[in-house]
């Protein structure tokens, strides 16, 4: 087993400007949009990292080329020009990555060929049952285990309406899924959100990408419509920053009265993570945002009372965050996020009231009591990337901090470690 990761406590507060790797989400939907076009795309600053190499696979199983050079950040993509040549009988390996699973199955269910999209167990626990019913609506032709909600997932096209509802309260990466495989539709897809939608931003950001790639997407409060139209090259895409990455070190500046700016993250954005500034403002940061550039310089922090629907991949950061105030915080609207990689609220209130912090479940979030002196602990992440990155951020201010599984965060950030120690400089 991993021995854990010790992290030490700050010396001093950071003054720092720190360079991130790319967008996860934004890489991945490049991918999508890259392989479905024709003619050759270059994704600049992509994200190199678990899940974007399990979309590389996936893209490639589609039969586009991809040659991918990481010391330059760089992919380039020979698209298929909207065909997918999957071998009939294949199987696709999602690997642990819910955005490849989730975005590649409506592609799939573009072509005639049976084809089996699979991935890792902890993948395999987490629930396709609501993209699958729109595939079938759809005309597609899916099978789930018997009993099951979730991979593998045999899949045979081709899609034949031209309308569908998809459900939108459990996770916005169904709806992004279907949005990417529209424009290969004859006729595309007008795709109703069915409940409330989650994670909007998202949504929003599947638009943004699908057209600086010649896609025709007009998102509307209740409903998705696509022009069949199919997709255009890039000859270069620049993919921002990760605003999820950004959060940690954003909230490393609030905790510790220090200063951290994050270069190519500013004003414009198109992840809603982005936002993430904005709370920590409410808390009591202070915040500069500017073109290619957001700073973060911290102070004492009191709690908020938050609605984190559109935001759920910071509320393990604010929790740690809030942990460190003056007063109490409310998270809400993340019921959701049980069923991400861990049951993240339940890992939230069990870590914290580890380290010595009063916190407790809610049906759809946490509350958490600041206490005067969080302790150190040997955290749990439950092989969860954002739980491991999250309480790092604690480790700067509170000895003793130890991370169990620190490797976990590859599956998004594997430098995640040695540019937390960039703020020692």
């Amino acid at each position: 087993m991993m021995e854990p990761l010790d992290i030490t406590p700050l010396e001093f507060p950071p003054n720092a400007t720190v360079t991130l790797p790319g967008s996860k989400s934004i890489t991945n939907r490049a991918l999508i949009c890259a392989a479905l076009a024709s003619g050759e795309t270059t994704l600049t600053g992509a994200l190199f990292a678990d899940d974007t190499e399990a979309m590389v696979g996936a893209v490639r199983s589609l039969g586009a080329e991809v040659i991918c050079t990481p010391e330059k950040a760089a992919m380039r993509i020979r698209g298929t020009a909207g065909t997918v040549e999957t071998p009939e009988g294949a199987v696709v390996d999602a690997r642990m990555s819910g955005t490849t699973g989730r975005f590649v199955a409506p592609v799939l269910a573009l072509s005639e060929r049976p084809v089996t999209l699979d991935g890792h167990p902890q993948l395999r626990g987490r629930p396709f049952v609501d993209l699958a019913d729109s595939l079938r609506r759809l005309g597609a032709r899916v099978e789930l285990p018997p009993g099951g909600d979730s991979l593998p997932m045999l899949i045979r096209g081709p899609i034949r309406s031209v309308e569908a509802a998809v459900a939108t309260d459990r996770s916005s990466q169904f709806l992004s899924g279907l949005m990417m495989a529209a424009p290969l539709v004859p006729g595309g897809l007008r795709i109703r959100m069915a409940g409330a939608v989650v994670s909007r931003s998202y949504v929003e950001m599947t638009a943004a990408v699908m057209r600086s790639f010649g896609a025709a997407v007009t998102v509307g409060p209740e409903a998705v419509h696509v022009a069949g139209d199919g997709y255009q090259p890039v000859e270069s895409y620049a993919v921002e920053p990760d605003a999820s990455a950004a959060s940690y070190f954003w909230a490393a500046a609030a905790v510790t009265s220090g200063t951290v700016a994050i270069e190519g993250l500013g004003a414009g954005s198109i992840q809603g993570d982005a936002r993430f500034v904005s709370l920590l403002q409410r808390m009591g940061a202070s915040t500069e945002e500017v073109s290619g550039r957001t700073t973060v310089t911290g102070g004492p922090l009191r709690g908020v009372d938050v609605d984190l629907s559109d935001m759920s991949d910071a509320a393990p950061t604010l929790a740690v965050a809030a942990s460190l105030a003056s007063t109490p915080t409310t998270v809400r609207g993340i019921g959701f996020v049980r069923g991400k990689e861990s049951d993240r609220i339940a890992a939230v209130v069990s870590e914290l009231r580890r380290c010595g912090v009063q916190a407790q479940e809610l049906a759809d979030g946490f509350a958490v009591e600041p206490t005067p002196a969080p302790v150190g602990a040997r955290v749990r992440t439950y092989d969860d990337h954002r739980i491991a990155m999250a309480f790092s951020v604690l480790g700067l201010v509170v000895p003793g901090i130890q991370i169990e599984n620190p490797w976990c965060v590859a599956k998004t950030f594997p430098g995640f470690f040695e540019t937390l120690e960039t703020l020692r400089r």
